[in-house]
This record gives C-alpha cells, structure tokens and sequence, in this order.
C-alpha cells in the first residue's frame, strides 16, 4: 500500500491490507488531525485497504498534524528547537550537539586532538555532557571535581562525577575545598564585601587553573553554554563593565601562568543540554544548587528566555553577535586582565601588579580565603592566623 503523506510530502510503503487506522499510528498521528482520502473520496479510520491502495493523508490543523518530524529522517521528534526552525529525533538531536560543538571547536581553535584536556565537572547537565561528548569525539578529556561542601548537594554531585568517570573508565581529579583550603562555600556565607557565589566562582576559577597548570594540561574545559554567556554578556552591557566585557570570550589563551579557557558548549542552551543528557541517560544533579537563591544572572537568563519565546534565536544573536562583530573587534588586543600580571606573594599564580609599588601582590583568592578563614574563626571564637 502506498501512503502519500503532506506536509511536508513524502511516501512511505506501507503493507497491505490493513486498517486505515493503524496506518495512522504506524506513523504516530492522529486521526482528528487529517484527512484520509483514497480514489479522490474520504475514507474513515476503521475502512480496511487492500494492498495495492494508495492513501492521502493530508492536515487540517493550522501549524502541523501529529507529532513534529525529524528535519531530517522524518521520524518523530523528541524535541524542537525554534531558533534553527527543526525538530530532531534522538540520534540526529544528538549528532545536531555534536555539529554544534565541533564548529565552536573549529571556529575558535579551541583544541586539537594532540592535546590534554581538563574538564571541570560539576555533576550538573552541561558539564556531564561536555565530558561525555569530548570522549565520545575522540578528545583526550580527564576531569575535575572540587568538592564544595554544600551538604548532600555536593554529596550527591560528587558520586554522580565519580560514577560516570567509573562507566568510562576516565581519569577525574577531585579536590576538596575545605580540606585543601581550609574553608568550604557555606564558610562564605555573610561576607560583606563577596556573596557565596561570587567566592564560589572564584574559588573555581583559582583551583580549576591551579590543578591544570599543575598537571600540565594544554587546555582547560568548562560546560558554560548558550545561556550563561548570553546572561553573563547582558549583565555587562547593563552596567557597562567594559573591563569585564573584555574579558569575556569563549577561548582564553594561555599566558603567564594562565591555562588555555575554553567554553565548546556556548552554541548549545540550557535545554538542549540537559535534552542530551536524558537521551544519552546521563543521570545529572537536576536540583539547584542550594545557596544560588538571588543571583543576578538568573534573573538576566528570564529576561532572556521571554525574549526568545516571542522572538526565537535571540539569545543566539546577541551571543554571537557580540563574539563576532564586537568582541574580536574592540577587544581582540585588549589585555583581559587590564595591568601586568607578577606572581602572587601567597600562592605564586599570577595577579595584577598593586598600584603601590611597595605593596606585596596578593591575589583576589588569597585575599578572600583569609577573610573567611578569618570570619569563621570570629563566629567560632577562634583567633585565624593568615593561611
């Protein structure tokens, strides 16, 4: 039996007799939604074709009959994503990511297959996914966990990390914050100059290059994506932190005790990360993080997405068009960090160079570790000594 479908067209070959019925849900629609027709004439569901009947079935619902369809193999799609205008089933949505990161890749000339690379692992959807897609293209990928302390919440991110480093047989480094460092994220909490996030963050940031440099990888891999950078880039536009705008990029390269950032996930939102992740059955930390009530980029990010649901791919526009138009042109010899870099005289890892002359540099973590090493000696009674 030939069966003749509309919109888009195409035919499908189709064993005979059979019900015109069960017809339609061999192709997953539904019935209310078309019309069957055969020989010029209307046919209902429960009419039964010969085998060598040809069907037309054609839509009456405005915008679509039954379930979206593959752009590509036309079968039913697991998930639409508006900015490109296409739905994808579940293997072509997953090579659509990897699509996506390899020309992040490539465009940016983030990293060759020659070279080692960390990834900071959190145990939440996009740095799983990150890992998992760097492994499945053929990258030398280990990764990283630094332990924060947050209660079950880390509890449960770390396992999950080590779980899936186990199945792959991969190579993690963990770090725990407090025993390394003396302090963990809860610690921060109540500081007046530096909210838990942002010590969160920075913490990160200074052990994340610390154990990259330390391990001699040539790259260092994080799972921002699509959203946190189109958030991130708001927030500087908003304010006009010209400083900050310069330094934001999504391949930072190496300098001066610096490890080589990058960022393969920024063309790839939040929901289709954490789409991958349940095609693949990549079990990730769905909860937020405890402490991350209040965070101004939250905020950003709903401004953003009520954007994009009336006008999809805006995030992308802006994104890229700052990466392409204005980032690689006002900022491309920039120095990101805005004053010379020398050693810090706490930790050795580079800082900008104090203003007086006379003054030791220090740098923002160790700054910041000695007031809250400080801080929860003053609530516990105990008198902290500079670590």
């Amino acid at each position: 039996m030939k069966v003749v479908l509309r919109n888009p067209s195409r035919t499908e070959v189709v064993a005979g007799p059979a019900r015109v019925g069960d017809v339609l849900a061999r192709f997953a629609i539904n019935p209310e939604t078309v019309l069957v027709i055969h020989a010029g004439e209307l046919v209902t569901k429960d009419v039964v074709m010969a085998d060598d009947a040809e069907l037309e079935v054609r839509p009456v619902i405005s915008g679509g009959a039954g379930p979206a369809r593959c752009h590509q193999c036309h079968g039913t799609a697991v998930i639409e994503v508006r900015r490109h205008n296409a739905a994808y089933c579940a293997e072509h949505f997953v090579d659509h990511v990897r699509t996506q990161v390899r020309e992040a890749i490539d465009r940016h000339r983030m990293m060759s297959y020659d070279d080692r690379i960390l990834v900071a692992v959190s145990g939440g959807k996009d740095s799983l996914a990150l890992w998992d897609l760097l492994l499945d293209m053929g990258y030398r990928a280990d990764g990283l966990y630094l332990g924060l302390g947050i209660g079950e919440y880390s509890d449960y991110s770390g396992r999950l990390v080590a779980d899936y480093a186990a199945a792959r047989d991969a190579t993690l480094h963990t770090v725990d914050l407090a025993g390394e460092y003396g302090y963990d994220i809860p610690t921060a909490t109540g500081l007046r100059n530096r909210s838990s996030c942002g010590v969160c963050g920075l913490s990160k940031r200074y052990v994340f290059n610390r154990v990259a440099l330390e391990h001699g990888y040539d790259v260092m891999a994080t799972g921002h994506n699509l959203d946190d950078e189109a958030a991130q880039l708001l927030g500087n536009v908003l304010r006009w932190q010209t400083p900050f705008m310069a330094r934001q990029s999504v391949a930072l390269p190496d300098s001066g005790g610096l490890a080589r950032k990058v960022k393969p996930l920024y063309r790839l939102g939040e929901r289709e990360m954490a789409a991958y992740c349940v095609i693949r059955g990549l079990e990730y930390v769905v909860e937020e993080c405890p402490m991350v009530g209040g965070n101004t980029v939250l905020r950003y990010k709903d401004a953003l997405n009520e954007l994009e649901r009336t006008s999809p791919g805006t995030k992308a526009q802006f994104l890229f068009g700052f990466l392409d138009r204005v980032q690689s042109t006002h900022f491309a010899n920039a120095d990101p960090a805005g004053e010379q870099l020398v050693a810090c005289s706490g930790c050795g890892l580079p800082t900008t160079r104090p203003r007086q002359t006379d003054i030791a540099p220090v740098c923002a973590f160790c700054r910041t570790r000695e007031r809250v090493v400080a801080s929860a000696g003053r609530r516990d009674g105990v008198t902290a000594t500079r670590p």
